[in-house]
């Protein structure tokens, strides 16, 4: 295990090229620095596991970086390397400076916005899915958006079931985010892609309305949807009610698969109008 992290990295060099500027972002087990690459002269974000915790947290950062640097894909942000600081896995990536779909969600956003972000997140899920990878995290701030909010990127694959490995996490600790977890997660059931499928129709079902489905603390927010269905508005236009109430079914084996809603999605987008 490591030992207990000793604070910011701002002002640190590390492996002798990147500069670490200001904290972007942090989570339970790794922080998010945007940095300076004095080998090709550009911005980049660092991330690094902060500790201290599980070993397990360190196996799933260094399987994520692995991970994402034989991934080719629009919607996944690249790695360009990896090591360690301070005894601490990291990994330098592209740095996605427009922000989270988190800080959009101050009110409902334009369902063609909703439609293009959403169709370009199930395209990323269509192919991870097809490598045999679950990400299991899918919610609005592990959304990326570029500058001109063009591209969307599906970001922290930290707790994803890979083939190779499909058990990090200790035994009896639910995996996830509670507000937007597939009611399989919350039972312990298998996992498989069509948990990701229900988590991003919470996410767009949020975009649409401006709130959370499942609001509350975890364990109110995570049981509540094996006492209720998400409770769609019947003003939205027809296929989106049709789209999101299969996204969103309790049975998994009712939901479409990544590829259909990513079809789905760009339909709707093209029908929408704002």
């Amino acid at each position: 295990m490591s030992e207990p992290w000793d604070g910011d990295l701002t002002g640190a060099v590390i492996d002798d090229r990147f500069v670490v500027g200001s904290l972007l972002g942090s989570g339970g087990m790794a922080e998010v620095y945007r940095a300076y690459d004095r080998s090709t002269t550009t911005s980049v974000a660092i991330k690094v596991f902060t500790g201290p915790g599980l070993p397990d947290d360190e196996l799933r950062l260094q399987r994520e970086a692995a991970m994402l640097s034989e991934v080719a894909c629009p919607g996944i942000i690249p790695v360009y390397t990896s090591g360690t600081v301070a005894r601490r896995p990291y990994f330098v990536m592209r740095e996605i400076s427009g922000g989270t779909l988190r800080q959009r969600m101050r009110e409902p956003l334009p369902p063609r916005f909703v439609a293009r972000i959403g169709g370009q997140i199930a395209a990323v899920l269509d192919h991870v899915h097809g490598l045999g990878v679950v990400h299991r995290d899918v919610k609005p701030s592990n959304i990326l958006l570029d500058d001109e909010e063009k591209q969307a990127y599906l970001a922290d694959f930290g707790l994803a079931l890979v083939p190779e490995l499909t058990r990090v996490t200790s035994s009896g600790i639910l995996v996830g985010t509670a507000g937007y977890l597939a009611p399989e997660q919350v039972r312990g059931s298998d996992v498989g892609p069509p948990a990701d499928i229900y988590s991003l129709g919470l996410v767009l079902l949020e975009c649409l309305t401006g709130r959370s489905e499942y609001p509350g603390g975890d364990a109110e927010a995570a049981l509540a949807r094996l006492a209720r269905p998400p409770r769609i508005p019947i003003d939205l236009p027809v296929a989106w009610i049709s789209l999101l109430t299969a996204m969103t079914a309790s049975d998994p084996y009712r939901r479409p698969t990544a590829a259909e809603c990513a079809r789905s999605l760009q339909a709707a987008h093209e029908a929408s109008r704002g």
